[in-house]
């Protein structure tokens, strides 16, 4: 109802979304207003969310800036990076760079696990197991998720643009690694969810949003990693994913969110983010492989987008369009988890692509 709520509680990753969002804002369009809003972000999540004792960010703060969830969850940490990396990318500042570098070590030596492999999710404080490691409610309580390594390697990627260093090469091969023999389903080619400290999983659930995501930032990353070898590698493989994402489209463009494999249920909301997704990845798509019908989808769900979730009259996107049309005014426009992330992305994206 855009009401502004001035005593709720502020998350990590809304917190280190905008600081990419406004530093990437202005690498792209040096607009003098993004960067004060990009410095504003940086010295925020700096003075309130990083972890001068134990390393580490917060996952959340009170109104006031006093931390209030200090749990360690490996996706808040990842998205901390993928902040202070893009402000240093934009501005060469040294300070966002030491920042994302310490949050690097911190991931690789209290989340990773050597023995098993992979990124565990979440962790306390001191860096302790934890009970209960799940992103939100919504989620499987499992050790290791494909959400938290793909915004793992979203922001190893981002660092790697300025910190190339081996440490860090061989973090994000492992990664790659990690999506090719672990979470790819390779009798579907979607990406399974949820898994246990062995990689054991249900693999009950489609998440098409997740699955395009996936295909392109994965690719982004092979590009930047610039090995020709694991290049043609993830492309053949991406296109796979991509492919199976597309079964969540419907003849607007719009994709829907999930597909529960358990009693073959859907959810056919239609959320900002999965569109933004969408767009990128059939952009990604159209610019690297040349098909036209990716072009297409990318026009149809960016037409969906302005003409059904941007709110022209108070500014903003709604958080999703109901299986029914009407427009989910239950969840925030802005808050915990709406953050200007996959909406501005999705524009710089096609701006530095140059469509």
């Amino acid at each position: 109802n855009d009401q502004v709520h001035p005593e709720a509680e502020k998350g990590a990753v809304l917190n280190a979304r905008i600081l990419w969002a406004f530093s990437a804002a202005y690498r792209v369009l040096k607009k003098p207003e993004y960067l004060k809003a990009a410095t504003r972000a940086k010295e925020y999540v700096r003075d309130h969310f990083l972890d001068k004792e134990y390393g580490g960010i917060y996952w959340s703060v009170d109104y006031k800036g006093n931390p209030l969830d200090t749990k360690k969850q490996t996706y808040a940490i990842g998205f901390a990076i993928y902040g202070f990396s893009e402000y240093a990318r934009a501005t060469g500042d040294k300070e966002a760079l030491d920042i994302a570098i310490s949050l690097y070590h911190d991931i690789e030596k209290h989340a990773f696990d050597s023995k098993n492999n992979g990124y565990i999710e979440a962790l306390t404080r001191e860096w302790e197991p934890i009970a209960d490691m799940r992103l939100s409610d919504k989620d499987e309580n499992g050790s290791r998720t494909m959400n938290t390594h793909l915004h793992i390697i979203e922001p190893y990627t981002n660092l790697y643009r300025v910190w190339k260093t081996p440490e860090l090469e061989k973090s994000i091969r492992n990664l790659l690694d990690i999506f090719t023999d672990k979470l790819l389903n390779k009798e579907t080619y979607h990406l399974d969810l949820f898994f246990n400290d062995e990689w054991e999983g249900k693999r009950n659930i489609e998440s098409y949003g997740h699955d395009i995501e996936a295909s392109w930032l994965l690719h982004e990353t092979a590009l930047v990693l610039g090995d020709k070898e694991v290049l043609h590698k993830i492309e053949r493989i991406i296109r796979r994913i991509a492919e199976a994402a597309d079964e969540g489209l419907r003849p607007d463009g719009s994709m829907v969110y999930e597909h529960w494999k358990d009693g073959d249920k859907y959810d056919l909301q239609r959320q900002w983010w999965v569109q933004c997704e969408n767009i990128i990845g059939h952009i990604d798509l159209y610019q690297y492989f040349r098909t036209d019908e990716n072009l297409e989808v990318a026009i149809r769900c960016w037409n969906y987008v302005a003409k059904h979730l941007m709110d022209a009259k108070n500014g903003e996107w709604h958080w999703a369009i109901l299986e029914d049309g009407s427009v989910n005014k239950e969840d925030d426009k802005a808050g915990f988890w709406k953050c200007p992330y996959h909406n501005s992305r999705m524009c710089l994206e096609l701006i530095e692509r140059d469509y």
